[in-house]
């Protein structure tokens, strides 16, 4: 299961968001610096209103979303690429996983503290983005040392691993992310190899007061989104960590009805839950049934006998083909049967590319 680091400085609102996130007290959230030190883990469903709909077409006893694991990570200070406050944990959690949601604080407070002093949520995500870009050049500096000995050899993949070095050096170096960086295909296959921390998919969480939730002229919420877009390449998504901590523990139906008297209409962590489930490259195919309706992991490009085996690895061993219909087409028709009547449903082969909200029914022979 891929994960999701959530970070940021201390007291911006990590772990009340981890708490809200996964629907547990698990993250001791206080009002000082690094509250958290081991990292808390969870398993969270992703949020998917298709499910609801095709249970209800099938007559469902049961419907199973699919799922990401968030983990809570130590705040972050300046100087933790030198193990300043808990830097040297702090990088290594980070390493482990596969995308970053940086946690910025952009409401004022005089009862929260903030570390530096100031709410200013870029020079904020400046001090993190600036500490892993010193983590990973330090890092790429002694990679590229070990690899001398074997490039002087002749061996090509080190002389290669020392080439795409020396390019992202400089790149780190100007304060960019190696995620930004312009390399080919080849290239970024070998800098997966590297586990660098700026190379990570990134999505800005910014955390709001609970009386700006529903507004529009919020002028950090405007800086970071400016800001993510044209240095980072990625999204800002509004939450109120401690809305969502207050909505977690309500029914779902009160739970709207609270979201609606602030002036919107969906939760700022099922929004981030989607968002982070597409930023680590996931997608959801569907199947359905009288026993379950059920949402199935895929990576975004998936073939269809790799899907099937997402189900059992004999459904991949001794694929025939998949029976495909259109989420929408089966909403919008009602029922397989007649969305086989207006020919909407197909039957694709082994190089049928799974798109998001497929409904599948694979055959196969073992």
């Amino acid at each position: 299961m891929l994960k999701a680091g959530i970070v940021g400085l201390p007291n911006v609102g990590k772990s009340t968001l981890f708490n809200a996130v996964t629907r547990t007290r698990k993250a001791q959230a206080a009002n000082f610096p690094f509250c958290t030190i081991e990292p808390n883990v969870g398993i969270v469903s992703v949020p998917d209103e298709r499910l609801d709909q095709l249970a209800k077409i099938s007559g469902s006893e049961k419907i199973i979303p699919t799922a990401i694991e968030f983990v809570d990570i130590a705040g972050l200070v300046a100087g933790a690429s030198e193990g300043e406050g808990l830097g040297n944990q702090f990088l290594s959690h980070i390493r482990e996983v596969d995308a970053i949601v940086q946690v910025v604080r952009c409401f004022e407070s005089e009862d929260i503290h903030h570390v530096t002093g100031t709410v200013d949520p870029v020079r904020d995500i400046e001090i993190i983005t600036t500490e892993l870009i010193l983590a990973d050049m330090a890092g790429l500096k002694k990679r590229a040392e070990r690899l001398q000995k074997g490039a002087r050899a002749g061996d090509k993949t080190a002389k290669a691993e020392i080439a795409l070095a020396e390019k992202i050096l400089p790149h780190l170096d100007s304060g960019k992310p190696a995620l930004t960086a312009d390399l080919s295909d080849e290239e970024k296959k070998t800098l997966k190899e590297f586990f660098l921390l700026t190379s990570k998919p990134v999505i800005f969480a910014c955390n709001v007061g609970e009386n700006e939730l529903a507004a529009s002229d919020n002028p950090h919420l405007k800086a970071v989104r400016e800001y993510a877009a044209a240095h980072m390449g990625s999204e800002a998504v509004v939450i109120s960590a401690q809305i969502e901590s207050e909505l977690s523990e309500l029914p779902p139906g009160e739970a709207a009805e609270f979201l609606a008297g602030l002036g919107v209409s969906d939760s700022g962590v099922s929004l981030l839950i989607r968002a982070v489930y597409h930023l680590l490259g996931l997608r959801t195919y569907l199947t359905t049934g009288p026993k379950e309706t059920r949402a199935w992991t895929i990576h975004a490009g998936d073939k269809a006998p790799a899907a099937a085996g997402v189900i059992h690895s004999d459904f991949e061993r001794g694929f025939i083909a998949a029976q495909t219909i259109a989420f929408a087409d089966l909403i919008t028709y009602g029922s397989e049967a007649k969305a086989r009547e207006a020919g909407k449903l197909r039957v694709e082969g082994k190089e049928y590319v799974v798109q998001d909200g497929d409904v599948l029914e694979f055959r196969f022979n073992v």
